[in-house]
C-alpha cells in the first residue's frame, strides 16, 4: 500500500502539526480541529497513514516475545529483563510508553473520525472505508491496553484536557465489548483483500477485522467462538487465503503480501526501516551484539520429522547431533553451531561452541559467557532476516501481524478444546500446516488420535509461530506462564566444557501481579481517578 508503506518525513511532517501525544494528553490541542488541514482526500489520508503507523511497531513486536520464554536477553538490563525478573514497579519505561503510544494512537484515530466529514466532495464510499480502518486501528489499540493493563480508560471520542486528567479506568470487560462491538460493525464497510487494488495493498480487510475478533475470543479461552469465526474465515467468506507454499519464502521481501498474509506492517528500505535484528543475528554476518536469542526451551519444543518430541519413545533424538533430523521450520528461524549461514550467493558457517571456531583470531559468535558480545544463550536468530537490509540491518521487510495459518491453528485449538477434533480437522489444519513446512514421513502427518493432542497443537502453535510476537498472549491465557516463567531458563550444552546445559538467569512470575503491566505512575500523578493494578 503506496501511502501507508512510503511513511516518509513529509507525511510525518504534515502530521505533526496536529497531533500532540505527550504523555496520558489525551485531550486534542486546538489545531486538532484546524479548518484549514481538512480541505482534501490527501490529507485525510495523510492523518490515517500516521494512525497505521501508531497500531503497531517493531519495538513491541519483538520485545513481547522477549517477555516469553522463547528469547532470553543477554545483556544489560532492559525493560523486558526488569519484568521477567520480577523486578518492575510502576514507574519502568515499558509500562508508560506502551500506554502512551496506545493512547497516542486513539487520539489520531479520533482525530480523523472528528474530522474527516469536514473533506469537502470526498467519495462516500471511500470515507466509509477510511473511518471504518481507523475505528479498528482503535479497537485494537484498546484491545491491546486491555490485554496489558486490564481495567483501562474507555472513550470513544476526543476528550477535553480536563476529562482526561480525571478519567478513570472502564472494566476490562466493557473494553472488550465495545472491541467487539467496533469490530461486529466496521465489517462490512471494508473491502476483502481481492477487492482492494494493488495500489491498496497492506490495508485493513474484513479477513483482519474477523481475526482480531477472533483474538478477543481465543484470549478469552471462548472457543466455541473462536471456531465459529475461524471457520467463516477458513471457507473463504472474508476473501481468500491459503497457505503460502514455502514456510521460508513467507518471510522474504519478495513474497511480501502473499496469499497467507491477513495484516502486516509495511516497511521498505530506506524510508520506513526497523533494526531489531542488528542485535540477534550472529556477529559473523553483520550483528552488533547478540542482544536476545533463543532459549534452549524453544529448540526442545521443535519435533523431530518423524513427527515425535525429541523425549518420545522412538524419536530418534540424538544428544549429541542434537540439530539433525529435526522440523524443517527449526533451521529457518533458529541458528545453531555449525548453522551454514546464506546471504544471496555467499555462505559462511557459524560456529557456536566454545573453542571450534577455525579463526583463532576472531571467534566471534562462539559463546563466551554471560554479558558477552556473543549469544547468551548458545543460539542466534535467522526467522526474519532480511537478506537485502545494508550493513547495520536497517531492514525493509514487513513485519507479519495476521497470517492464515494461525487461523488454522486457533481452529484446530478450539475444536480439540471443544472435544470436536477428528481426522477431517486434523487434516484441514495441523496435516496442512506441516506438509507446507517440509514434513514427509507419514507417522508426523497422520492423525495421532485424541491422546496427547493439546500438548502436540500447542506445541506446534510455538514452533510455526516462533519470534512472532504471539507466545507471551498464548502461555498467558493458557496459564503455563506461571511454570515457564518462573525458574531459570536455559541454553546449549556449551557449559563446563561443553558437557552441560547453559543455566540463565532465573525468571519470576507472580500469579497475584504479573499477568498485568502496572498502571504507569506518571500518569497516575497526572491523574488521581487511576486505580493501581495489585501488588504494584
Amino acid at each position: 500500500m503506496k501511502l501507508i508503506k512510503y511513511c516518509t518525513g513529509v507525511i510525518f511532517a504534515a502530521v505533526s502539526l496536529l497531533i500532540s501525544c505527550n504523555e496520558l494528553d489525551l485531550a486534542p490541542t486546538n489545531k486538532f480541529t484546524d479548518l484549514n488541514y481538512w480541505t482534501s482526500e490527501a490529507k485525510a489520508s495523510s492523518v490515517l497513514s500516521m494512525a497505521y503507523s501508531q497500531m503497531f511497531g517493531s519495538n513491541y513486536f519483538f520485545a513481547n516475545e522477549r517477555l516469553s520464554d522463547n528469547l532470553y536477553e543477554g545483556r544489560g538490563s532492559t525493560n523486558e529483563k526488569i519484568i521477567t525478573s520480577g523486578q518492575a514497579d510502576a514507574a519502568l519505561g515499558r509500562f508508560s510508553s506502551e500506554w502512551n503510544d496506545c493512547y497516542g494512537g486513539i487520539k489520531t484515530c479520533h482525530t480523523l473520525l472528528d474530522n474527516i466529514d469536514r473533506v469537502p466532495g470526498m467519495d462516500e464510499s471511500l470515507k466509509e472505508r477510511m473511518k471504518a480502518e481507523a475505528r479498528f486501528i482503535r479497537a485494537s489499540l484498546f484491545f491491546r491496553l486491555a490485554c496489558h493493563y486490564g481495567d483501562v480508560p474507555l472513550f470513544d471520542y476526543s476528550v477535553t484536557q480536563s476529562e482526561a486528567n480525571t478519567i478513570a479506568r472502564s472494566p476490562k470487560a466493557d473494553v472488550v465489548d465495545f472491541v467487539r462491538t467496533e469490530l461486529n460493525e466496521i465489517v462490512g464497510s471494508l473491502p476483502t483483500r481481492q477487492e482492494y487494488s494493488d495500489a491498496d495493498r497492506g490495508r485493513i480487510s474484513k479477513a483482519a477485522v474477523m481475526t482480531l475478533l477472533a483474538r478477543t475470543c481465543l484470549y478469552e479461552n471462548d472457543y466455541a467462538n473462536v471456531a465459529l469465526i475461524c471457520e467463516k474465515i477458513i471457507n473463504g467468506d472474508y476473501g481468500r487465503y491459503e497457505l503460502f507454499p514455502s514456510y521460508e519464502g513467507l518471510f522474504l521481501p519478495d513474497n511480501e503480501y502473499n496469499s497467507e498474509v491477513i495484516l502486516d506492517m509495511g516497511y521498505v528500505l530506506n524510508l520506513r526501516t526497523w533494526g531489531e535484528f542488528y542485535d540477534a543475528i550472529p556477529l559473523s554476518v553483520g550483528g552488533r551484539v547478540s542482544g536476545f536469542s533463543p532459549t534452549q526451551e524453544l529448540v526442545d519444543d521443535y519435533v523431530m520429522r518423524n513427527g515425535k518430541g525429541i523425549r518420545e519413545a522412538g524419536s530418534l533424538y540424538d544428544e549429541d547431533n542434537p540439530y539433525d533430523n529435526r522440523d524443517p521450520r527449526f533451521a529457518l528461524t533458529v541458528v545453531y553451531h555449525g548453522y551454514t549461514w546464506v546471504k544471496g550467493s555467499t555462505s559462511s558457517t557459524i560456529y557456536i561452541k566454545p573453542g571450534t571456531d577455525p579463526n583463532t583470531l576472531t571467534k566471534l559468535d562462539e559463546y563466551a559467557g554471560p554479558g558477552q558480545n556473543s549469544t547468551g544463550t548458545g543460539y542466534y536468530l535467522r526467522k526474519y532476516f532480511d537478506p537485502e537490509a545494508p550493513d547495520g540491518i536497517a531492514a525493509g521487510l514487513n513485519l507479519i501481524l495476521m497470517r492464515y495459518a494461525d487461523i488454522l491453528l486457533m481452529y484446530a485449538e478450539a475444536k480439540n478444546e471443544l472435544g470436536q477434533m477428528s481426522e477431517e480437522v486434523w487434516d484441514q489444519t495441523i496435516r496442512l500446516i506441516r506438509q507446507r513446512a517440509g514434513f514427509s514421513d507419514a507417522s508426523a502427518l497422520d492423525y495421532p488420535g485424541a491422546a496427547g493432542l493439546q500438548n502436540i497443537i500447542r506445541r506446534e502453535r510455538r514452533c510455526e509461530l516462533a519470534i512472532e510476537g504471539l507466545r507471551l498472549f498464548d502461555i498467558r491465557r493458557w496459564k503455563t506462564i506461571e511454570t515457564v516463567m518462573n525458574g531459570h531458563p536455559h541454553g546449549a550444552r556449551f557449559a563446563a566444557g561443553n558437557t552441560e546445559y547453559i543455566v540463565l538467569d532465573e525468571r519470576r512470575f507472580d500469579p497475584e501481579r504479573d499477568y498485568l503491566f502496572a498502571i504507569p505512575q506518571s500518569e497516575r500523578d497526572i491523574n488521581r481517578n487511576l486505580t493501581q493494578n495489585l501488588k504494584y
